[in-house]
């Protein structure tokens, strides 16, 4: 059980229920995690920018890349929830997440990635010049914030220990396969 309340509309007061329908209109569902980033309208509305770093990354890096770049990030902070999350966007998406196919553009999105959430100071220069072969300064600039806040849902989610929501119970990861320190990430093509 997550360590802080739902937000329920019901009991909410007027600013939060504000807050609450604008979650509604923008994302169409209030998960466990944004119920419970409704206790601050500020925090909310700070997390919840993730999305519109996702509108500007997955034009650049296609949707499949960047739920592979959210998914190690996941992965490497090991977040059950988002994991979880990107587990189910992946089999949507149609693949197998424990049998991917990865090209060398996925492996560098998913080795910054994972670097980022590791330690951000140890990004070497080898795999930054990869990044600088397909992505300008700008696309830079725009994943390494949305993967820092990827990194953010990550720690929320684990630190308040919000629960997965229904939806996602279908998908959910075991942890302790998931973070055993192997990577799960399937054959090079």
């Amino acid at each position: 059980m997550g360590r802080i309340p739902l937000i329920r509309y019901e009991g909410a007061s007027p600013e939060i229920k504000a807050e609450y329908d604008k979650v509604v209109k923008e994302h169409g569902v209030v998960t466990n995690m944004k119920a419970t980033l409704l206790h601050s309208p500020i925090a909310s509305r700070a997390v919840l920018e993730w999305y519109s770093l996702y509108a500007k990354v997955k034009p650049v890096l296609g949707d499949r890349r960047t739920i592979l770049f959210c998914d190690a990030i996941s992965r490497e902070n090991a977040c059950t929830l988002c994991a979880t999350f990107m587990n189910r966007a992946i089999i949507k998406g149609g693949e197998d997440p424990r049998a991917l196919k990865l090209d060398e553009r996925d492996q560098t999105i998913i080795a910054y990635g994972k670097q980022l959430a590791a330690n951000p100071n140890r990004v070497t220069d080898t795999l930054f010049k990869k990044l600088e072969e397909f992505l300008g300064p700008e696309q830079i600039v725009d994943l390494t914030v949305f993967g820092a806040l990827m990194i953010v849902n990550n720690v929320f989610n684990g630190a308040l220990q919000v629960d997965l929501d229904e939806s996602l119970d279908a998908y959910q990861i075991q942890p302790e396969v998931a973070f055993a320190g192997s990577s799960h990430y399937g054959e090079r093509v």
